[in-house]
């Protein structure tokens, strides 16, 4: 009989429950197959959930019960030996779907009478959320499970568990909808229909890939748990896609429909429950990473092959344990198995570093140039590349199971984790000690952070990281918290993705239909007119819709186009020589460099970090060569200033950091200078306090105010002005 659901206990254990009323469990270890129980022959199972494994904190190395749904209108809470614990009236005809929520505290089902209950860990009912007149086919927890996404014939709805609030509903096919699933790492949701397409949305209902119409309805769709990949079954049909919707592979197994797809715990393969009564098995195999001159290929489950293009030599790599997760970058590959993490450099692939790991399931693998971050679903360790442990950085209500390469970013003194529970928080820490940086308050924005990224070179007191919020808005400022608050200041509009270069710090990002590059992101911090200056923008329409930046690697930049292809960008490569000049301090040979080039953005780049770096005498030829005949003139007056304390204010004043300027100058006594700087700035109260405070000009502050009310024939309305008016002769 037909095989109706799947379900995985282990990373190599699965059961299998079909209308032939048996429930049989699979070993892929040693090919076994036993059957658990045969349940009584009026109960047909539809679908099956395993309760959940990390529950408190503490996870089970493997899941003890699961909740099965029949076609008589109740579930059935069964344990893993087999034993039926209880038994649940729940619906008016079929219960279609039940799934646990990720804590494992609640249980969702939902049946042909149209009802979405919620239900306790016990089998108590907690609530009915919906009503509707149709069947409800499939059913899904949001991310922090606090709402529901179910189906209604053509449409899909979000409800959340608290009353009152809003509800999402769209049409999302043509036709019926089979079935549905909602990843909790990407936020990302899947849709399949009659109208035989599948779908992928955003958790606001908007549509990021559509697919092509199949011969024959889509019946199942599932998520990895990291969210990068997922299958699509059909009849006769799998299909393995990336997240982005296009299809890594198809296979045309003769299986019948596959109506259901249940992915194993590290994501390397997957089971289908078949039409015709078999139960498929498929694993991932093929993956590719590429740096520099080596492309590296997954060929077999514990074999990768190295590719070196230049001189075409060929490595073979062999595991003791199936490969999970890897990660090629800065001259190392990481690869973790089931068991161990084995680090290799590029430069001798015959002698790994291998270090055992706690957990397993390793879920993210993220490298800088001196060091490699592992997260599982203990914890998140930072390792040297000799594979020594250097931090294990923890805050409160930390969920590592749900970070990825977005909300996590890596740089060789910091660590920036977004956080989950509240979008609006990033959280920093110091990667040799891994507590939090600084006075220890994490970074908050106004509105919800989607992507975060550090920068990678330079010093660490100079650190920056950029991230994009909901509104696709691209904002920067810096990472070191000591003192005074950096702005965040806002650098893009509609970016949708970006990349850090790894050897010097220039930030490539799509915006809109633009692809841009940031030559001197710093620059907002120096001197904000002159940013429009220091980008390279080129026209991305031939990428088609939806590009991705998948690295940024020397000036080669590679962009995934939406139907799977890679392109390669090359930048200028002179901005990085500027870079590199700039942090050694050799001002004539960037000046040589610029004059060779003759590029404006190289010279406005040139310009911000001559004055980021105090250096006025290369500013001022960097400006003169862009036309900035103001600031050039401003510079010349700072140079002619007399003491070394007044030159370090008016270089403040001149990036437009007017409090410290101002401080600075009354710190040296150089109290007629403040008041100056203010009155040239028209802040006429803070120049009358000043001079009040310090008992000293106060007859100048009056008389230029006098001057400047007269050119403008304005008569004195500043109470505190006449009241000093009367006293003080002019």
């Amino acid at each position: 009989e037909l095989v109706s659901c799947v379900g995985w206990t282990t990373a190599d254990e699965l059961y299998s429950c079909s209308d032939d009323h048996q429930i049989m469990k699979w070993n892929l270890l040693t090919s076994e197959t036993v059957q658990v129980v045969k349940l009584p022959d009026d109960i047909y199972p539809i679908d099956l959930h395993w309760f959940p494994r990390s529950i408190g904190g503490k996870k089970q190395s493997y899941a003890e019960s699961f909740v099965l749904t029949s076609s008589d209108g109740k579930f059935h809470l069964i344990s893993k030996s087999g034993r039926l614990e209880k038994s649940v009236e729940a619906h008016c005809g079929a219960v279609l779907a039940g799934r646990w929520n990720y804590e494992g505290t609640a249980l969702v089902t939902v049946g042909e009478d149209g009802q979405v209950k919620i239900w306790s860990k016990s089998g108590m009912l907690r609530s009915t959320l919906a009503q509707q007149g149709t069947p409800v086919y499939s059913v899904a927890w949001g991310p922090d499970s606090e709402k529901v996404l179910y189906t209604s014939g053509k449409q899909l709805i979000i409800k959340p568990l608290q009353p009152n609030a809003k509800v999402l509903q769209w049409k999302a096919h043509d036709g019926l909808i089979l079935k549905i699933d909602w990843n909790s790492v990407n936020d990302l949701i899947l849709s399949a229909g009659e109208d035989c397409k599948y779908k992928v949305w955003d958790s606001y209902g908007r549509i990021l890939y559509s697919s092509q119409p199949h011969e024959y309805p889509i019946t199942s769709v599932a998520w990895t748990m990291d969210g990068e990949l997922f299958a699509v079954g059909s009849f006769h049909t799998l299909r393995l896609c990336d997240k982005t919707g296009w299809s890594y592979a198809l296979e045309k197994p003769n299986t019948g429909s596959i109506f259901n797809i249940a992915w194993s715990i590290d994501g390397t393969q997957l089971a289908g429950a078949c039409g015709n009564g078999h139960v498929i098995f498929a694993h991932v195999v093929e993956q590719r990473w590429e740096w520099k001159n080596f492309e590296i290929t997954l060929i077999k489950r514990r074999t990768m092959e190295v590719r070196n293009v230049i001189n075409d030599a060929v490595d073979l790599l062999e595991f003791r344990d199936r490969v999970i997760k890897a990660s090629l970058n800065y001259g190392h590959l990481v690869v973790s198995t089931s068991l161990q993490c084995y680090v290799f450099s590029t430069k001798n692939w015959n002698t790994p570093t291998i270090f055992d790991l706690k957990e397993g399931t390793v879920s993210l693998i993220l490298q800088a140039e001196r060091h490699f971050l592992l997260a599982d679903g203990g914890g998140l360790y930072l390792y040297s590349y000799e594979g020594r442990l250097i931090s294990s950085p923890k805050f409160p209500g930390m969920r590592t199971d749900v970070l990825n390469a977005q909300t996590v970013s890596l740089s060789n003194d910091t660590l920036a984790i977004k956080d989950k529970a509240d979008g609006k928080v990033i959280y920093i820490f110091e990667a040799l000690s891994g507590k939090p940086l600084g006075d220890g308050r994490p970074l908050t924005h106004t509105t919800e952070i989607v992507e975060i990224a550090l920068d990678q070179k330079g010093l660490t007191s100079e650190r920056k990281i950029v991230f994009i919020d909901k509104n696709r808005d691209l904002h920067i400022t810096s990472v070191k918290r000591f003192g005074k608050e950096q702005k965040i200041v806002k650098i893009g509009t509609m970016v949708h993705t970006l990349a850090w270069n790894d050897t010097s710090n220039i930030l490539c990002g799509i915006q809109d239909t633009r692809f841009t590059v940031w030559y001197y992101p710093n620059t907002v911090y120096v001197d904000k007119d002159l940013l429009p200056k220091t980008l390279y923008e080129k026209d991305t329409s031939e990428f088609s819709k939806n590009p991705q930046i998948v690295h940024f690697v020397g000036n080669q930049v590679t962009i995934r186009r939406a139907d799977g292809s890679l392109i390669h960008l090359n930048i200028s490569p002179y901005p990085a020589i500027l870079h590199e000049y700039v942090s050694s301090s050799k001002w004539e040979d960037a000046v040589r460099l610029c004059r060779f080039v003759k590029d404006q953005a190289m010279w406005a780049c040139l310009a911000a970090m001559a004055v980021a770096n105090k250096d006025m005498a290369t500013a001022e030829i960097a400006y003169a060569a862009i036309g900035e005949i103001d600031k050039v003139q401003f510079i010349n007056f700072i140079k002619d200033l007399p003491s070394k304390e007044s030159r370090m204010a008016h270089i403040l004043l001149f990036s437009g950091n007017t409090q410290e300027a101002e401080t600075l100058l009354l710190q040296t006594g150089l109290i007629y200078q403040a008041i100056q700087v203010n009155i040239n700035l028209y802040n006429w109260d803070r120049a009358l306090e000043l001079a009040v405070k310090h008992k000293t000009h106060v007859d100048t502050v009056l008389a230029y105010r006098q001057k400047f009310l007269e050119d403008f024939n304005k008569k004195e309305t500043n109470k505190r002005f006449l009241q000093y008016a009367e006293g003080v002769s002019i």
